[in-house]
Order: C-alpha cells, then structure tokens, then sequence
C-alpha cells in the first residue's frame, strides 16, 4: 500500500498505513467531521480523533480519505459525492482504517453546509453503529465492485452494480 497523503496546511506527508485484518468496533456516540468543498478535514472532534488514532494536527489539513480503507470501491464514493454535490443528503455503509491499519465499520451520514446564499461551503459528516445484516450486505457489494473496478482507469466498470449502490 504505502499511500501518501498531503496535509495542506503542514504540508506534512502523512502515509497510510497497510491494512490489518482486524476490527475495532465503534461503541456509538458523538463522531463528527467537517470538510471543505474539496473534502479536506476542517473539523474532527475528539471522538472521530480517538477511534481513528489521528492526531487533530494530522487531520486538519488532510483529505478526508486518510481514513479511507482500501477494501472501500471508488464508486460507492462517487455516489457519495454525486449526491453531496448536488445538494443532498448521502448515508451509507462504510469500511474505515484507523491509523494503526485496524478497520471500523460505520453507517455514515454526510450533509452539505450552505452559505447565507445557498451556496454549498463545505460537508458535515456523523457516524452511526451499522447493524449487522446491512453492514454484511454493504460489505458483499463492495467486493463486486472492486472486483469491477479497472485498476488502470481508477474506475468501476459496471454501471449496473455503481446504480445498486444506491442513495
């Protein structure tokens, strides 16, 4: 793996780690974070802090995708910010990495926040425990669609499995 992400307000190089086959269950209660229009974290309180073991130093500053996991495909993302873009409100079930390479499964919500104007300014992002059946379902789908994706291009390949995906 060894993925390198930029902090643009350090300028520090922050790499992911590896993954480890290993969870770490999210117990629940207040995980928040804030981002710019290009995703970059502008806000992460301590509990997002503390389940993901990055520092606010690291965080702030970082794309959001620092806790991303690799098994995660583009294309629920891209969902994700079709929906976000255009104004509306995105949830879904999502496999995060922590910066020790554990991952943590979340139901995550994701909203835009709007200026004065009705402008889009940035995104405000919460964390919910996922149930079971779903999480098993989610995490099903994302296997065909990394299996999907083409490796060259960065994208997924079938249209039909991306639409599935849904919200």
């Amino acid at each position: 793996m060894g993925q390198i992400v930029k902090n643009i307000i350090t300028g520090k190089k922050i790499k992911k780690p590896d993954p480890v086959d290993s969870g770490v269950p999210f117990d629940g209660g207040v995980m928040i974070t804030e981002t710019d229009k290009a995703g970059i974290i502008t806000y992460a309180n301590r509990k997002f802090r503390e389940m993901t073991g990055y520092t606010k130093e690291e965080l702030i500053g970082s794309p959001h995708n620092i806790n991303r996991h690799p098994d995660m495909p583009k294309a629920g993302f891209q969902g994700m910010w079709d929906t976000i873009k255009s104004g509306e409100y995105w949830e879904g079930y999502v496999k995060n990495m922590r910066k020790d390479g554990q991952y943590y499964l979340v139901v995550v919500w994701v909203k835009p926040k709007f200026d004065d104007n009705g402008n889009i300014v940035g995104y405000i992002a919460g964390r919910k425990i996922p149930d079971k059946e779903g999480m098993d379902k989610a995490l099903e789908l994302y296997k065909q669609l990394k299996a999907q994706e083409n490796p060259k291009e960065g994208y997924y390949t079938d249209e039909v499995l991306y639409k599935e995906l849904g919200k």
